[in-house]
């Protein structure tokens, strides 16, 4: 089947072309044209018109031709869904509506800039939104930092933020606050990033985190993960207290004990030697 639509596309224009090939139509031939010669070149070519005003592949309300495309076509995936959010956010410059908008409206700019043959765009656009579609399917929840490899930022700390004496050189010391910041980045989630990727107020998410969490509030919530994780490294390892405590990213080993201590009941070396005796 044809498909036409306004010529020079970047968001929906690619979107759009690249769901219809996946998943409606896998044979669609997609035509670009000036904007005045849509109606007229879909009714010649016995085309299906979308994403201009009038025809009934096209916006509605706040949604874009991509969404319409989803309701139509009965599309329940998942991941499509949560790429249509992505989609209409970069589309419709709203790009508070999920993280990744304002990522994908900077890369469809700039392939638009690139490309001036919209075949061209069109084929380089397939696979962003094929790459897009990997992502929302099988790694959202993955994170660029977020398994730290444990045995570099080991050797990192041992050669140079474990030093032996009272003296620290500066450069040491702001070495340690460099590597400290990303460790708490990595193992600190941010509540009003989250709530924005939920769309829900960060107010609300605090208000009723503890009934969904073990009763625990964002916070304790989020210590009670670098607690458990301790616990398998005390368990399952043989870096000692200091290791531990950097890799699970508490400032320092009295700074995890003190609340190691108040999570699990007894400090991490009684933990560690009543393990050793089971």
């Amino acid at each position: 089947m044809k498909w036409i639509t306004r010529e020079r596309p970047k968001i929906d224009r690619i979107a759009c072309p690249w769901l219809i090939r996946r998943f409606v139509d896998l044979e669609a031939e997609v035509i670009y044209v000036p904007f005045d010669e849509v109606i007229p070149k879909a009714q010649a070519l016995d085309a299906i018109p979308f994403d201009v005003p009038g025809v009934a592949y096209t916006h509605y309300g706040d949604q874009c031709t991509f969404d319409y495309i989803l309701k139509k076509h009965q599309l329940t995936d998942p991941a499509l869904h949560t790429l249509a959010i992505i989609v209409r956010g970069a589309d419709t410059d709203r790009h508070d509506l999920a993280a990744q908008a304002s990522g994908l409206w900077a890369i469809s700019a700039g392939l638009a800039h690139n490309i001036t043959d919209d075949q061209e765009l069109l084929e380089s656009g397939m696979m962003i939104y094929d790459a897009l579609y990997t992502w929302a399917r099988h790694l959202q929840n993955e994170k660029h930092t977020q398994n730290p490899i444990e045995n570099l930022l080991l050797d990192v700390y041992k050669k140079f933020l474990k030093v032996k004496g009272d003296k620290i050189p500066e450069w040491a010391r702001e070495l340690k606050e460099i590597i400290q910041d990303q460790i708490d980045t990595n193992l600190t989630l941010n509540l009003k990033q989250i709530s924005q990727s939920l769309n829900v107020h960060p107010s609300y998410l605090s208000r009723e985190f503890s009934k969904y969490f073990d009763d625990l509030s964002f916070g304790d919530y989020i210590r009670k993960l670098r607690i458990d994780r301790a616990l398998q490294l005390l368990r399952d390892t043989d870096h000692n207290l200091s290791e531990i405590a950097y890799l699970t990213g508490f400032s320092d080993q009295s700074h995890f004990t003190r609340i190691f201590k108040k999570v699990v009941g007894q400090n991490p070396s009684e933990y560690r030697k009543n393990l050793a005796k089971k």
